[in-house]
């Protein structure tokens, strides 16, 4: 775990990983999580000759909360980083949560930014034509429907959901995330990802809850991002057994990023699109 300097003296945790000349992906992570190795994706960077570069947002772990932060705001975070790498270039992924981050870089750093995939990620909340509860687990339609009432209320939701997730074990965490989990994603996490998302949600509450507010918040309010503007390569991956982010934020982004291509894999889940990449990585690496 390395850290870093940002504007006004905040701090940003991060990790890399891989051949030291290679050309960073940039992976941002879901909600809530951290800078941690998510070792499917860090291999098969390294297959392709990229570095594996992750890092917490503000308010996780060791990263400086950054109260009132927009999506948009992750571009300034993500270049200080990569000139601290000495990287000109680099190719970023988004999961889930992380999503809406890589289309921020992608729209906001074209000069630097050569692909971008989103993976299970979320639509904007006002998203035209979109219904952005459908389909959702009842957990998740709780907690966005706490942010939407405001900061008091989503703060009183995390106290009680971030409380069942200080002490999570591999073993819990089909129970901690309930009808989230769709068969084909508890059969990924008995897969071996169990162990990597109960240590990710143990170190992203461990300081509190403001990375995770922060980020709820930030994804129901503008983006600052123009998404029809992004004049880099984009694919969208969507599984159609995701209760998580359901199919219909994939294809909403489908149609509104400029330039993205679709892939909606059917069986899979929010989790289960693991299993697909190697193909995420090779489209991003040969951007």
């Amino acid at each position: 775990m390395e850290r870093l300097e940002v504007d006004g003296g905040r701090v940003v945790e991060y990790v890399v990983e891989g051949p030291a000349g290679g050309r960073p992906l940039v992976m941002h992570h879901g909600t809530p999580g951290v800078a941690m190795t998510l070792a499917p994706i860090a291999e098969a960077a390294a297959r392709h000759g990229l570095r594996f570069v992750t890092h917490s947002r503000p308010g996780y772990r060791d990263s400086t909360p950054q109260p009132g932060r927009r999506v948009a705001d992750v571009a300034g975070d993500v270049a200080v980083l990569l000139d601290a790498l000495g990287a000109d270039e680099f190719v970023t992924l988004g999961w889930s949560g992380g999503g809406p981050h890589a289309l921020a870089c992608a729209a906001l750093l074209p000069e630097r930014c050569r692909a971008a995939a989103t993976v299970a990620g979320v639509a904007p909340y006002d998203a035209d034509g979109l219904d952005w509860l459908a389909g959702m687990g009842e957990d998740n339609v709780v907690e966005f429907g706490a942010a939407a009432n405001g900061k008091d209320a989503l703060e009183a939701f995390l106290a009680e959901a971030g409380a069942g997730l200080k002490d999570v074990q591999a073993d819990d965490i089909v129970a901690a995330f309930g009808d989230l989990l769709s068969e084909v994603d508890q059969a990924a996490l008995r897969g071996g990802l169990a162990d990597f998302l109960a240590a990710s949600c143990r170190a992203a509450v461990s300081r509190g809850y403001d990375g995770w507010r922060d980020d709820d918040l930030a994804f129901l309010s503008p983006w600052g991002i123009d998404l029809a503007g992004i004049g880099v390569p984009v694919s969208i991956w969507q599984g159609d057994q995701d209760r998580m982010v359901p199919g219909g934020h994939g294809r909403w982004l489908g149609d509104h990023v400029a330039g993205a291509t679709i892939q909606l894999v059917p069986g899979e889940g929010h989790l289960s699109l693991i299993h697909n990449v190697d193909d995420i990585v090779a489209r991003l690496a040969g951007a």
